[in-house]
């Protein structure tokens, strides 16, 4: 038995340590906003946070992140600026690499109050969108910074 702690709340999944996270918090915990996509760590769309720092979880063993604080898009406040944006600027098209796209953006601004166009394009570039919404994805980033800017703390 794997005891997590997700979004707050405790969970145990009764799973093999090699279990990769992505698939214990779609498949036994029922978090399914956590999307698959490409199964080796190179899209994005599977990105949750692992101690406040964005990690794709296909790539990421249970037993690797026994004891972390692990936070899925589910567990992201509706009033961060990250989702606040993203409806204000109708970011996404089909949606379905945005759960990991917000999450990276939602760590990129907790780790840097005013990120340059450098450091966003670094924090974003292996961030994959099939859809090619990279300019409203890039306004999105440009309205929760300033969000987060106006709110007067890191997120």
């Amino acid at each position: 038995m794997i005891e997590l702690q997700v979004n707050g709340k405790k969970y145990s999944a009764d799973v093999p340590p090699d279990a990769t996270l992505l698939w214990v918090i779609r498949d036994h915990l029922k978090l399914t906003g956590t999307k698959f996509s490409c199964g080796i760590g190179e899209c994005g769309a599977c990105t949750v946070h692992i101690d406040g720092k964005a990690q794709r979880s296909c790539g990421v063993s249970v037993g690797q992140v026994r004891g972390k604080q692990i936070t899925t898009i589910e567990g992201l406040p509706t009033d961060h600026p990250v989702p606040t944006a993203w409806i204000q600027d109708q970011v996404p098209q089909c949606g379905y690499c945005q759960p990991g796209v917000m999450m990276q953006v939602a760590s990129l601004i907790s780790a840097s109050e005013n990120p340059d166009p450098d450091q966003i394009v670094e924090a974003m570039d292996d961030v994959l969108c099939r859809c090619g919404s990279y300019p409203r994805i890039k306004k999105g980033i440009r309205t929760a910074v300033g969000l987060a800017r106006k709110e007067g703390k890191k997120t």
